[in-house]
Order: structure tokens, then C-alpha cells, then sequence
């Protein structure tokens, strides 16, 4: 197993809209990276664990837990001329940019970049790194363990 933490700006999915989506599943549309594209068409899979993560708004930090539900599959906003994600230079025959599913399990009291940051356990995690913005990064089981067991204040 391995884990995530996916960025979402909360306008467009949040963990609450997640968990009141049919099946607690949303599709995570729009990632228009190609480093957060090929995590997960190479790596992720079904069961994995993904901290759900708000970026871009007043309070941005994880605020619930999730996994991966599907496999990767096209993104259909790349198609969609009404889309702020069209792409027109991908072609339907060959999709440039993927998603995949993910199932909302919990949601958390809010963890912020500054709580992160107070705990050495936590001193290599990407999203502390300056200068990083990819929606989707690897997060290590112990990064994973420590979140979930001391600062979200649950278990999955």
C-alpha cells in the first residue's frame, strides 16, 4: 500500500462534497501535471491512502482521509471546450491527462502547513518543501502514521 496527499481546491470538490457524493467517490478531474499525472498512472492503486488536502482558500490544509478507488482512466474535462480544463491539444484516441476515483472515508479537524511543520517527524514531507506545487505527492508510511494517529486524531 502506498499513500497520497491530494490537493483540491475546496470550491471545486471538498471533503464534505466528497462525502456526500454518491458512493463517497468523486473523480479527480483537472490534474494537468505531468509528474501528478504519471503517480497515478504508474503508482497508485485501488486501496491506496490519500490524505485530502485544501489548497487555495483561506485555510488551506488536510481535512479528511480518503483512498484511491479506481484505476486510471481519461479525464473527460480535457475534451470539454466549456471546461477551464479543455486541453486542445489532446486527442481522444491518445488522452494526455488521466484521473482516478477516490473515496472519501473521513473528515478531520483541519491540519495546517504550520501544524505540519512543528513536527520533525514530518521535516521530509513534500508539501513542506519550498517552492513545491504539484496537486499530488507521495506521502511515507511514517508521514502516513503520524498524521493519521497523532494529528488527525483517528483511525481509518
Amino acid at each position: 500500500m502506498r499513500y497520497w496527499l491530494m490537493k483540491s481546491e475546496p470550491d471545486e470538490t471538498s471533503i464534505d462534497d466528497a462525502l456526500t457524493a454518491e458512493g463517497r467517490t468523486v473523480a479527480w478531474t483537472g490534474v494537468r501535471n505531468y509528474q501528478a499525472r504519471n503517480f497515478m498512472r504508474d503508482e497508485m492503486r485501488i486501496g491506496d491512502g490519500v490524505l485530502f488536502y485544501h489548497s487555495s482558500c483561506p485555510e488551506p490544509g488536510i481535512a479528511g482521509l480518503a483512498e484511491v478507488a479506481s484505476t486510471p482512466y481519461p479525464d473527460p474535462t480535457q475534451f470539454d471546450r466549456k471546461n477551464p480544463y479543455y486541453d486542445p491539444a489532446s486527442d481522444p484516441a491518445n488522452p494526455r491527462w488521466l484521473l482516478v476515483d477516490v473515496k472519501a472515508r473521513l473528515k478531520t479537524r483541519l491540519i495546517s502547513l504550520a501544524q505540519l511543520r512543528e513536527h520533525a517527524e514530518l521535516a521530509g514531507m513534500i508539501i513542506l518543501r519550498r517552492g513545491n506545487r504539484l496537486s499530488i505527492t507521495p506521502v511515507t508510511p511514517i508521514e502516513w502514521h503520524f498524521i493519521v494517529k497523532t494529528l488527525a486524531d483517528c483511525t481509518p
